[in-house]
């Protein structure tokens, strides 16, 4: 038996998830193709189990082919279903998501623009790697964001590649006391903003981009 764990390609689009393609992630699997991929080389795929990790992971379980002893699961016939519903083994479905992740792209930038002519200052919570794709492919750099923080000390004192914005400790944020704070590790939102609820006190917001951007509270 073979037990294999990558990221959910239904979730990733599904959810708009397009900051999590970057170069540690060298492929997105639907389950329609893991099973080909496998059935080529004299395997099955009898068992999937989707996780929340990364926004949405698969853990797959694969057999030999002979091998009758771990009976075909009712979760590989269900999400093979709900797969095909959303057409992932057509290209129109990914030229969809292009379009959709274009249209998350004008939006944020229209959000930052129209923020800042109102002389509204934001910042942003965390360093991670989706939130440099996210900022790189949008083209959102110091001229919309001020600074970033992170809890992590070995990224503090850098910078973000590409948009080159300044990374600080999250202690800063009560010393500017920003109106937006634009959380990037979003698949952690609410732990940081159970963290970070004291930016509520001076009239401060909460920002998420992903899956379309929401402002709250």
């Amino acid at each position: 038996v073979i037990t294999l764990e990558f990221p959910s390609l239904f979730q990733l689009i599904e959810q708009n998830q397009f900051d999590t393609i970057y170069h540690e992630h060298f492929s997105y699997f639907s389950c329609l193709t893991v099973e080909k991929i496998f059935a080529h080389h004299g395997l099955k795929l009898f068992d999937i189990e989707e996780l929340k990790t990364h926004g949405g992971s698969f853990r797959i379980y694969i057999r030999h082919q002979e091998n009758l002893d771990n009976h075909i699961s009712e979760n590989v016939s269900r999400v093979k279903l709900r797969e095909k519903k959303y057409a992932l083994d057509k290209l129109d479905s990914y030229h969809n998501f292009f379009r959709k992740v274009e249209e998350t792209k004008d939006q944020l930038r229209q959000f930052f623009t129209q923020t800042k002519q109102a002389g509204k200052s934001i910042v942003a919570y965390g360093a991670p790697a989706k939130g440099n794709t996210l900022l790189n492919y949008c083209k959102i750099g110091t001229e919309f964001i001020d600074y970033t923080v992170d809890i992590n000390p070995h990224k503090q004192g850098r910078f973000l590649p590409g948009t080159h914005i300044p990374i600080f400790h999250p202690e800063k944020i009560k010393k500017t006391k920003p109106d937006y704070l634009l959380i990037l590790p979003w698949n952690i939102k609410n732990e940081i903003m159970e963290q970070m609820k004291h930016i509520v006190q001076w009239g401060g917001r909460f920002v998420t981009p992903i899956p379309k951007i929401k402002v709250e509270p």
